[in-house]
């Protein structure tokens, strides 16, 4: 299985953020233990929805600013986005079948 997870820069957000699909960002950081348990189940999550939503990546250490301008005080943290707004935020491991629900919601 191939992961579609994206990893996301500043810029790359600018052209994320609007998408007509659910955007699950999660910010997370390499030294971070529960956040490298949630990297599979995100691999998992973006090969089941597909195109229906995109899940991407954001390294707290290498993105401050993004990180700052959600709010991020632990990680990882989880956010979704549709059309531009935050519509749901979970802080903390999340399962698969946790996060597709979330984003089934949003629209995925």
């Amino acid at each position: 299985m191939t992961s579609n997870v994206l990893h996301i820069s500043t810029q790359a957000f600018d052209r994320l953020k609007n998408q007509s699909v659910p955007v699950l960002l999660d910010f997370w950081a390499p030294w971070c233990g529960p956040c490298r348990m949630q990297a599979p189940i995100l691999d998992d999550v973006s090969a089941q929805l597909g195109s229906r939503a995109i899940v991407g990546k954001v390294n707290v250490d290498e993105e401050p600013a993004l990180a700052q301008a959600f709010g991020i005080t632990s990680i990882p943290t989880l956010v979704i986005l549709k059309d531009g707004q935050s519509v749901a935020r979970m802080v903390g491991v999340q399962s698969a079948p946790t996060l597709i629900q979330a984003l089934e919601r949003a629209g995925a």
